[in-house]
């Protein structure tokens, strides 16, 4: 049986580089650098036939230990509540109104780059408080 050693996660979206650089400001990710031969990514974009320009961009955790995110344009809008969530864990090992207050900051901090708050779900004595958050083009995901 092979072991899996690296995951990368997929969104599907209308504008990957737009929703990319939003998930990098969120994580502290990175624009990984353009293929051989191009100097930039403007210009590996317009290598390509018109019909694939901006069909695709990725980010990666510059410590290498984070998943590679990876973002496809789809003809398609998000009409669904995602199957699949991203927790951005910003309250470990916090509790309480500390807790909150860690995932009240971070909002703070996302809201401007274009995160919408969601729902607050405060501590029930089996899971901690966390804050549904939605990126820039609606995909829900938990500040946790």
């Amino acid at each position: 049986m092979a072991l899996i050693r690296q995951v990368q996660i997929t969104f599907d979206c209308a504008d990957p580089e737009r929703v990319a650089r939003f998930w990098c400001e969120v994580l502290g990710y990175v624009v990984p650098p353009p293929p051989a031969g191009c100097a930039t990514w403007d210009d590996f974009d317009r290598s390509l036939p018109p019909e694939r320009q901006g069909s695709a961009f990725a980010c990666l955790d510059p410590t290498g230990a984070g998943p590679r995110l990876f973002f496809q344009r789809v003809p398609e809008g998000k009409t669904v509540k995602n199957r699949v969530h991203l927790d951005v864990r910003v309250g470990t090992g916090l509790v309480g109104e500390e807790r909150l207050a860690a995932l009240e900051a971070e909002c703070a901090r996302l809201i401007p780059l274009g995160a919408v708050r969601g729902r607050l779900l405060r501590a029930d004595g089996f899971n901690e408080s966390c804050l549904g958050m939605r990126d820039i083009e609606g995909n829900e995901f938990c500040l946790d």
